[in-house]
């Protein structure tokens, strides 16, 4: 029986290790996923000539751009350590675990992106109308006795975009964006073939060999549900000196902060040569600058001079810290670091009926893959590697 619709309880989202990957366990399931939208666009040049007022063809003269977006509930680390980003365990203080035994070592947050050749597959696999992907069926979701199972594959996906969301009344959520060179779906997943191509042929990857393999369903890894916005706590005391209102929240004077974003852009730029259909290499454009902006209730000021920032060339060190739905501040469930930070703009709102607020946004600039010094760093409560066996 045909499907008459597809609602989000018979998706799942699966990641690849690399573009190459085909195994159960070169694949994981993403966890808490809210939303995920894709698609494709062709360019294609118009051919006339002299002698006919119509066109006389046209020609695709680039690979069709494939585009890919989605959005996650924020748990412990998991999805982002399988999504390639480095996410350390610990506090993000160089200390020992407070939750284990294992040391923090820091390292760039997106270090795993910047040095990235083939990217990663995307799978949205879809299940028979009425049942849980989340479930087993009949098996996995490999298994091609279970009548309706889909793929719809994204091939050589590499990140532009991670934006982290913290406000007040909702629960902490992750954006991604990526940008991919194929996309290929199928109808039969017995034998799926991968939708990668190779970067330096623009061949399709793997084409006569090993079939993709999917592990089957579940919730996920972590035991945390999702994260409260009661549970999170944002440091920004150290930028004190920059700013009008008080962020020192040490004196419980301080402006009361209703939301923040962290946003990572790594625009890219497709390297083309002569003789390949698709772009050998999509590198990062240089360089990246990563941005937190605050938004927050004015209540207290503090005596400054914008004439005297000119002579400033202090940075801050800026903390988001996310615990557990216990609220336990030895069990963090993530902590972003933001390093090397500035004071780029400050903004206050004021109306009849609604509350003074004000909106600070901050830039760093992210340094190299072994640069501590600079960007953005994140550990998190999830200590098993995403693609262990």
């Amino acid at each position: 029986m045909a499907r008459n619709r597809v609602i989000y309880q018979s998706e799942a989202l699966f990641v690849s290790n690399d573009a190459m990957s085909t195994g159960v366990t070169g694949h994981k399931q993403l966890e808490r996923i809210q939303s995920a939208n894709y698609g494709f666009n062709i360019s294609r040049e118009d051919v006339y000539c002299y002698g006919k007022l119509g066109k006389i063809g046209s020609m695709v003269l680039e690979a069709p751009t494939v585009s890919f977006d989605t959005s996650y509930l924020v748990t412990d680390g998991f999805n982002e350590r399988a999504l390639g980003f480095y996410v350390g365990t610990g506090t993000g203080d160089n200390s020992s675990d407070p939750v284990g035994d294992d040391p923090y070592i820091e390292k760039s947050f997106i270090s795993g992106h910047i040095s990235e050749l083939s990217g990663k597959n995307i799978y949205i696999a879809t299940v028979p109308e009425g049942k849980d992907a989340t479930i087993q069926i009949t098996g996995s979701l490999d298994n091609a006795a279970t009548p309706k199972q889909s793929v719809i594959g994204i091939g050589n996906a590499f990140l532009t975009d991670y934006t982290l969301d913290l406000s007040v009344g909702s629960l902490p959520t992750v954006s991604a964006t990526f940008e991919a060179a194929n996309i290929r779906s199928t109808d039969d997943v017995s034998g799926m073939l991968t939708p990668a191509v190779t970067i330096t042929g623009g061949n399709q990857a793997r084409e006569n060999d090993e079939p993709i393999v999917l592990p089957s369903g579940n919730t996920g890894q972590s035991a945390l549900i999702a994260l409260r916005p009661g549970d999170i706590s944002v440091s920004i005391a150290s930028a004190q000196g920059d700013v009008i209102v008080d962020i020192d929240e040490s004196d419980n004077e301080s402006a009361h902060i209703q939301s923040a974003s962290l946003s990572i852009p790594l625009s890219r730029s497709p390297l083309e040569k002569l003789g390949t259909k698709f772009a050998y290499a999509r590198v990062v454009d240089f360089p990246i600058q990563a941005t937190l902006s605050i938004s927050a209730i004015v209540n207290e000021l503090t005596a400054k001079n914008l004439a005297t920032v000119i002579d400033q060339t202090a940075t801050h060190t800026l903390d988001l810290s996310l615990k557990d739905t216990q609220g336990d501040t030895t069990t963090q469930a993530m902590h972003y670091r933001i390093k090397g930070a500035e004071l780029v703009s400050e903004s206050f709102s004021s109306s009849i009926g609604s509350n003074k607020s004000v909106d600070l946004t901050f830039t760093t600039s992210i340094g190299g893959v072994n640069d501590t010094e600079n960007g953005v760093f994140v550990s998190g409560a999830n200590k098993s590697g995403a693609f262990e066996a």
